[in-house]
């Protein structure tokens, strides 16, 4: 198994990145999202993998961290999604991003991938919800080492004020999808995205 590749950014493609690691030059398959976030080509680059084997190829599957890897594995995992549309899915949201849509039901954020229609949706979030926990969602979004710009939407911030929540008594559900539905600006505490949250749950 090849856990990770290290070497030279040889070369930027519209879905892969060209890695050269010893004279010999890997082309990565990488979501969109990811392939926008690496340095110019001449680079050095390292990219946790995951190995796709078919009967007619061998295709290498690229991560910037162990987080996206493993989040690559559970999509594919689920039924019916093969390692496009893991990639697809990715390419739309950030690993992060794609657990609140999980935890929230949120099956439109979900469906507006490449390939994966409303029942494929669904059946991911039923078969991910219980492999996503709420700890998992907060410890993501707010670690550091991130990439810029790889966090939830509204980073620590929006996490913080999802945690407040459930410790007021709100489900991990309920305070998730109370959140999402606050637009958050870069400058906001988490008082007033916590004080904005509190209108769209229930007493």
């Amino acid at each position: 198994m090849i856990e990770f590749i290290k070497g030279e950014l040889a070369a930027l493609e519209a879905d892969k990145a060209v890695v050269e690691v010893g004279g010999v030059g890997f082309g990565v398959y990488m979501s969109g999202q990811a392939l926008g976030m690496l340095p110019q080509p001449g680079h050095t680059v390292k990219l946790y993998t995951y190995l796709n084997v078919k009967e007619d190829a061998l295709q290498l599957y690229g991560f910037l961290t162990r987080d996206d890897l493993e989040v690559f594995r559970l999509l594919i995992g689920v039924s019916g999604i093969g390692p496009k549309g893991a990639l697809g899915i990715l390419s739309g949201l950030t690993p992060d991003e794609l657990r609140f849509a999980v935890m929230s039901n949120d099956v439109k954020a979900i469906s507006a991938a490449p390939g994966i229609g409303k029942k494929t949706a669904e059946k991911l979030i039923l078969e991910l919800k219980d492999k996503l926990r709420i700890e998992d969602v907060l410890e993501h979004a707010a670690s550091e080492g991130r990439s810029a710009g790889a966090t939830a939407p509204g980073g620590a911030v929006a996490t913080e004020a999802v945690q407040a929540l459930v410790a007021l008594g709100y489900g991990s559900t309920e305070a998730l999808q109370a959140v999402k539905q606050v637009e958050i600006s870069e400058d906001m505490e988490v008082e007033e995205v916590l004080k904005a949250a509190l209108k769209f749950v229930a007493f």
